[in-house]
């Protein structure tokens, strides 16, 4: 009997000393850098991996010897289970504990895409499937019933989408970021309508939105946006068409081959506001939050008209008058002629 008690001491010594053992051989493994190229590794855990098959697939890469400690780590935490599926972005100087930590916060590459200030929802669609991170589910047929899921009351999908840089991760779908840019379209229509000026040319958010993508297609400058809104402010009020050429050019369609004449400001579609009164059906691109803004505390003054000066900077000529805006016009037309004489 006392012979047992120096044969059970030691065993606890000798399992005491083991366990130290591996347990710095352990933490030594999970907190030495990986090897990794200089500009860092792309690392993909596909949906359903289990924690041992990504191990696996780490040694196969070369990026740690043995996964031994890895898969004992990972099971006595507990933490072998919460990893997530992505595109990880692993960068020099990250350990086995590290790269499980973003494993496990699913910290994954993420891409950016643009939806551009007025764009049309063809350049749109043609950019989401021109994107290489992102999964084509969406085809132009698929509009109305995509919307409908979305709850929009519109099935037509112009001017919906927020002009913005989406931050995504690898394999999202095209709905998906659509989704996200519909939903914060929604929320920055409504702050802007929240806070609407009297002055304000619209009776509804979708209105709003409607003027904002003419406003948005007729000028880039911010200095020119509440300007022009004004404009058409006065326009709506004295119940003046609008005659804007960025919406003739969107009712013709996707066959407008850039050069618009006469006989497109005399054809009649729901979009030529040289024939009609009051604003387009629908908006005929994608408005960015200034352009709403614009709309809805448009600049107080008395211009009816505007025409591009022809300065390379993007500017217009503002005038009261029909008189004063015919002579801008023909100042406009000779700098062109000029600047085509001279090659420019």
């Amino acid at each position: 009997m006392k012979r047992a008690v120096p044969i059970a001491l030691f065993a606890f010594i000798l399992a005491t000393v083991v366990g130290g053992a591996g347990l710095y051989k352990m933490n030594r493994f999970l907190d030495t850098p990986v090897t990794l190229p200089q500009q860092g590794a792309t690392f993909d855990i596909a949906p359903g991996s289990s924690f041992k098959t990504v191990a696996a697939e780490l040694v196969a890469q070369g990026i740690i010897k043995d996964d031994f400690w890895y898969r004992v780590h990972a099971r006595q935490s507990g933490k072998a289970g919460g990893i997530h599926a992505g595109e990880y972005r692993l960068e020099q100087g990250a350990t086995p504990r590290s790269m499980l930590e973003q494993f496990l916060r699913g910290s994954v590459r993420l891409y950016s895409f643009t939806i551009i200030e007025g764009w049309n929802h063809r350049d749109l669609l043609q950019a989401l499937h021109a994107n290489e991170a992102i999964v084509q589910s969406l085809s132009d047929e698929d509009w109305p019933a995509f919307l409908e899921s979305l709850g929009a009351a519109i099935t037509h999908p112009e001017g919906l989408f927020l002009p913005e840089t989406y931050r995504i991760p690898r394999n999202t779908t095209d709905k998906q970021l659509l989704t996200q840019a519909y939903e914060l379209m929604q929320t920055v229509l409504a702050e802007e309508w929240q806070a609407k000026g009297e002055g304000a040319p619209v009776d509804s958010p979708y209105e709003a939105l409607v003027l904002a993508s003419i406003v948005e297609k007729e000028t880039a400058r911010a200095d020119e946006r509440p300007r022009i809104a004004g404009v058409f402010a006065r326009r709506l009020e004295k119940r003046m068409r609008l005659q804007t050429d960025p919406t003739v050019i969107y009712g013709i369609g996707a066959g407008f081959d850039g050069n618009l004449t006469r006989k497109h400001l005399r054809t009649d579609t729901p979009y030529n506001t040289y024939t009609r009164h009051g604003l387009p059906p629908t908006p005929i691109a994608m408005p960015g939050r200034a352009a709403i803004n614009a709309v809805l505390h448009p600049a107080e003054g008395e211009e009816l008209f505007f025409v591009a000066t022809g300065l390379g900077d993007g500017s217009h000529k503002f005038s009261v008058t029909k008189d004063e805006h015919d002579a801008a016009v023909a100042e406009y037309l000779a700098r062109l002629r000029q600047q085509r004489r001279e090659g420019r």
